[in-house]
C-alpha cells in the first residue's frame, strides 16, 4: 500500500485568518479569511476583483511581506503552514508599473535575481535566454535591448520572465496588464496561462476586469469597498481556448454575468450604507 495512507494533510499554500490592516483610523482590509490549498502537481490561480481602494493590493503585499502593508494589524497569515516574517524567495511579484534597471539590458534584467543569488554569469545568462524565449521574446533581437526600446507588452514579458526565472512557489500579480491595449492584453493572458501550467505555481492576480479574472482564475475573490472584506468566492471555468475565443463561450459568459451582478450589488449596498 502507498505510504500516503494516514499521511498528514498538506498545509495550505496561503492562509489568511481574520486578517485586518489599519493605517491609523483607516481600515484597509477587515477580517479577511481564505485558504488556498496545495494541490500536488498544480498551482491554483486566484483572480481578485473589487473597486479601487478595497484592499486587493494590500492582500498581495501582505502575502509578499512588503511594508507598509506588512505586517497586518491583526490576524494570522501563513505560507505553506509557516507564519510570514517578510519577503522571501518563495514569493515573486509583478507590478502594474514595469520596474527595471534602465541601464541594464533585457538579458541582465531577467538574470538579475540569479545574479543576486551568486549564480555564475554564464549559467545565469543561459537561464535568462531560456526564459526570454518562454515569454515570447526573440533572444537574438531583444536580449540586448534596453527597457526604453521596448513596448509596454514587451516590458511586461520581461517582468514576468524576471519573476519566473527564480521559480517562486507563489506569484503575485498586481494589475500587470492594466495599461495594455485589448489585443495585447488577450495575448498576455494566453501567455500567462501557458506559463502557469508549466511552472505549477499558485498565482494571485489583481484586476479590475471581470472577464480577465474569470478567464484566468480557478476561482474569483470578490471584495467589498473599503474597508475591504472578502464577500464571495466564485468558481470559474478552466480556460480551454485562447482568451478571445473564451470570451464568446456561453458558460464563460454566464459566470461573467453572475460576477458582474454580484459586484454591482455589492457596490450598490456600499453606496446605500454610506449615503
Amino acid at each position: 500500500m502507498s505510504g500516503e495512507v494516514g499521511a498528514a494533510p498538506r498545509p495550505a499554500v496561503v492562509e489568511f485568518k481574520k486578517v485586518t490592516k489599519r493605517y491609523g483610523a483607516k481600515v484597509a482590509i477587515q477580517d479577511v479569511t481564505f485558504s488556498v490549498a496545495d494541490v500536488p502537481g498544480r498551482g491554483e490561480f486566484v483572480g481578485m476583483l473589487g473597486p479601487s481602494g478595497c484592499g486587493k493590493s494590500t492582500v498581495l503585499r501582505i502575502i509578499a511581506g512588503l511594508a507598509p502593508q506588512f505586517p497586518p494589524s491583526s490576524g494570522e497569515v501563513r505560507v505553506l503552514g509557516v507564519p510570514i516574517e517578510g519577503p522571501g524567495a518563495d514569493r515573486g511579484m509583478v507590478f502594474q508599473e514595469y520596474t527595471a534597471f534602465d541601464n541594464r539590458t533585457v538579458l541582465d534584467n531577467v538574470a538579475f535575481g540569479l545574479e543576486c543569488r551568486g549564480v555564475a554569469r554564464g549559467e545565469r545568462h543561459d537561464a535568462a535566454r531560456a526564459f526570454i524565449a518562454k515569454v515570447g521574446l526573440n533572444v537574438k533581437t531583444d536580449a540586448d535591448k534596453y527597457p526604453h526600446e521596448l513596448s509596454g507588452g514587451m516590458r511586461q514579458r520581461v517582468a514576468i520572465a524576471r519573476t519566473l526565472i527564480l521559480k517562486p512557489r507563489i506569484i503575485l500579480m498586481d494589475e500587470p496588464f492594466g495599461a495594455l491595449d485589448p489585443m495585447t492584453r488577450y495575448r498576455m493572458q494566453d501567455l500567462l496561462v501557458d506559463l502557469w501550467k508549466e511552472v505549477q505555481a499558485t498565482v494571485f492576480f489583481v484586476t479590475h476586469s471581470i472577464e480577465e479574472a474569470v478567464y484566468l482564475g480557478d476561482r474569483v475573490f470578490v471584495m467589498s469597498p473599503g474597508p475591504g472584506r472578502l464577500v464571495e468566492e466564485v468558481a470559474a471555468p478552466l480556460p480551454t481556448a485562447p482568451a478571445l475565443a473564451m470570451n464568446k463561450d456561453h458558460k464563460f459568459q454566464e459566470v461573467v454575468a453572475y460576477v458582474r451582478e454580484r459586484v454591482a450589488k455589492i457596490d450598490a449596498e456600499a453606496l446605500a450604507a454610506n449615503g
